[in-house]
């Protein structure tokens, strides 16, 4: 069967990988180079214990205060937001506790396998190197403050991941440079990370072509179903691309994997959703003189920093803006700020700036499933936050749903069709 895999960040570049040892062929079809989207700059965590979505409870009274901060940690540029607030009061509403419960519980069974799914496309692509299985450190102030997030810390722990608490001396044991600043952790000891997410792509992607796929540098204008025109609604079938340079691809199926702009080519499938870009910020460090050997999430700045190859990289901002706007890198900037504040000690002499668009849907889950207007189109995007984290579990389901076969992760709660009417609005 010849697929076209329409995206080549990791979730795309991951989901051919699986289609690939299913005995597919696999066309990608994107105008981006692989790794260079949103997969180059997130903060590179492979993490098992990532589950908690984006809005918990209680942010309701926090948005106000933020969205009037043009660099807090969420914000919405004022001439964007009648567009973006459909999205966020669908965001709200899904930040119930029982809501929470039910989105953990989802991503907890996605994520659970990261490591297992990835295993088998690293050795074939002699790319273990680029994941390590360090864990990551959750710091606070004090254990006082860790109080505060104690909530989302024990619905992690009820849905199997492993925290282990972590005092002052035995922090500062682990990580020597957390010195002055923190008194508490947690350690999440089966947490990973790649010290470097876009060779991490580039690698996989590599090694798809090795094995025959093929690639178009092309944007998709349309799709065309057997007898010319847009496939039938519902058990219709997908037999053309039409590409924006004028040409076309023949295909006996295809997948959707394009990240935040995904949403009109899962439209013209027949599936509506609020699919938002969240526009993510980073600071790379460059000269950084730390020597930090696990991934740290200083929770009460919402900051992640993560030790890579290239330097220590800082994340953790949300900005609505659309995909068109230029970057406000004063974001980015808070970032560094952030950094300095939490390690006085840092060398921060050479750094570079970077903003990505990340594919987010209001109730912080996935869309991965076959999509409703066509019987032979799949559709995997919408990651937010953890899209290195699932993109292997990801590839691996929708290669069970190509070849017919029941997927090993419940996959009813990431349907395309979930948002009902409410998919019509809200979207990027």
């Amino acid at each position: 069967m010849h697929l076209s895999v329409i995206g080549t960040g990791i979730v795309g570049v991951c989901t051919a990988a699986w289609l690939q040892r299913e005995g597919h062929r696999v066309t990608f079809v994107d105008p981006r180079e692989p790794g260079e989207a949103c997969s180059f700059g997130n903060a590179g965590s492979l993490s098992p214990s990532a589950c908690l979505p984006v809005g918990m409870p209680g942010l309701w009274k926090q948005v106000p205060r933020w969205l009037r901060d043009p660099l807090g940690p969420l914000t919405v540029r004022w001439g964007y937001l009648p567009r973006a607030w459909p999205w966020l009061a669908q965001f709200l509403r899904h930040s119930s506790r029982g809501e929470v419960e039910r989105i953990a519980g989802a991503l907890r069974a996605l994520l659970a396998p990261i490591f297992d799914c990835y295993a088998p496309l690293l050795q074939r692509a002699g790319a273990e190197h680029l994941v390590r299985r360090t864990g990551c450190l959750y710091v606070y102030s004090s254990r006082q403050a860790a109080a505060r997030w104690a909530w989302g810390m024990n619905l992690r722990r009820s849905l199997g991941v492993q925290l282990r608490d972590v005092g002052e001396d035995e922090l500062l044991a682990l990580e020597p440079d957390l010195k002055g600043r923190f008194r508490f952790g947690l350690l999440a000891p089966e947490n990973g990370s790649t010290p470097d997410p876009s060779a991490l792509v580039k690698a996989l992607h590599a090694q798809c072509l090795r094995d025959g796929a093929a690639q178009v540098r092309e944007g998709v204008a349309g799709f065309e179903g057997a007898g010319g025109g847009a496939p039938a609604h519902r058990g219709g079938e997908v037999r053309r691309l039409r590409l924006h340079g004028g040409g076309v691809l023949d295909v006996d199926g295809v997948v959707v994997a394009a990240g935040a702009w995904s949403a009109p080519l899962a439209r013209a499938l027949g599936a509506h959703v609020p699919l938002q870009t969240q526009r993510g910020y980073h600071v790379t460090v460059h000269s950084s003189n730390l020597a930090l050997r696990h991934t740290v999430m200083a929770v009460e700045d919402n900051l992640m920093v993560n030790p890579m190859a290239m330097g220590l990289r800082l994340a953790g901002s949300v900005e609505f803006a659309g995909l068109a706007a230029p970057p406000r890198y004063e974001r980015a900037d808070v970032l560094l700020t952030k950094g300095r504040q939490l390690f006085p000690h840092l060398d921060a002499s050479r750094t570079s700036r970077w903003m990505g668009h990340r594919p987010c849907l209001p109730d912080s889950l996935p869309v991965i499933g076959r999509a409703p207007g066509a019987a032979n189109a799949w559709l995997a995007f919408g990651h937010g936050h953890v899209g290195m984290c699932a993109a292997a579990s990801t590839g691996r389901e929708v290669a069970a749903l190509v070849g017919g076969r029941a997927p090993q992760v419940d996959l009813h709660p990431f349907r395309p069709e979930r948002f009902g009417l409410l998919g019509r609005f809200g979207a990027a």
